[in-house]
């Protein structure tokens, strides 16, 4: 059985559709998030990208998860098993990326649709030089993760650490918090989070 290919998200489309339901103008959704209203209208315009921490205190303010942000609607028969091509990307830079044809950019790919499990599963891809954003951000929850291959600098709170492979973190998710790849090589995470409110 082959996959269907994973369809592309219009984020500025989606972003604008899901504000226009809660009956928020962009200036209000500015305010309540913190960022610009510049911003809100370049990233609905598709001029702009945000980073993972940005588009989080955007989705923060509506309120809604990233994982129901990039979620389809639930349908029939929960699926029991993913193959590497169904994984959701929950990273929106990545599907500029795609489209561009630059894979510099990390890679956040969800197990499922987060809305229809009690916990959240992600595997993260963070090449050379990429990171969740400049800002710290933080959600409901908890959240753990194991480095299976290169080192991630890894900021909770006050503290900062580099793990390596084997290496894990366990934290509760209200915590602001950061990934920054400052290595040499690509660094693979796997992560969960309960409840999916990334």
């Amino acid at each position: 059985m082959t996959a269907s290919p994973e369809p592309t998200l219009n984020i500025g489309q989606r972003l604008k559709a899901v504000r226009v339901s809660q009956q928020m103008s962009q200036r209000e959704l500015a305010r309540k998030s913190g960022v610009t209203n510049g911003m809100i209208s370049q990233i609905e315009g598709n001029s702009t990208s945000p980073s993972v921490s940005s588009l989080k205190r955007i989705l923060d303010a509506i309120p809604m998860s990233m994982s129901e942000f990039f979620s389809g609607e639930s349908a029939g028969a929960k699926q029991v098993f993913f193959r590497a091509s169904e994984l959701r990307e929950l990273n929106p830079n990545a599907f500029i990326a795609r489209n561009s044809g630059d894979v510099s950019n990390l890679s956040l790919r969800q197990v499922g649709n987060g809305r229809d499990s009690a916990i959240q599963m992600l595997y993260e891809r963070y090449p050379p030089g990429s990171s969740t954003g400049a800002a710290l951000y933080s959600h409901n929850g908890e959240e753990a993760g194991i480095v299976v291959a290169g080192s991630i600098e890894v900021t909770v709170g006050d503290q900062t650490a580099l793990l390596g492979p084997g290496d894990a973190y366990l934290f509760a998710s209200r915590t602001p918090h950061r990934f920054h790849n400052t290595g040499d090589a690509e660094c693979v995470v796997i992560s969960a989070c309960t409840p999916p409110s990334f």
